[in-house]
């Protein structure tokens, strides 16, 4: 077996907590999933996901709902308004 070394990644407790959860019923480890991304990045060699840097309009809303989160609140009132301002969209 070749010789191998300890890697530390820090992560945030609920998203290891989810992320073991998950991969549990896959029946792999966190540990293993690593393995894989690392793998498939020295195979592939690039990183196997895509990444992109979002646009002008996607950062706006990423920003909103970061906003809207934190203050804890909705862009519409009901579900109504929400299938309306869906329907505006859809037919101008």
């Amino acid at each position: 077996m070749p010789h191998s070394t300890m890697l530390h990644v820090r992560v945030e407790d609920e998203t290891k907590t989810q992320a073991s959860e998950v991969l549990a019923a896959m029946g792999l480890t966190v540990s293993d999933a690593v393995r894989i991304l690392l793998k498939r990045v020295v195979t592939d060699q690039a990183f196997p996901l895509e990444v992109k840097v979002p646009n002008a309009q996607t950062r706006a809303a990423m920003e909103e709902a970061r906003a809207m989160a934190k203050a804890r609140t909705a862009r519409f009132d009901s579900a109504g308004a929400l299938i309306d301002d869906l329907e505006k969209a859809r037919y101008p």
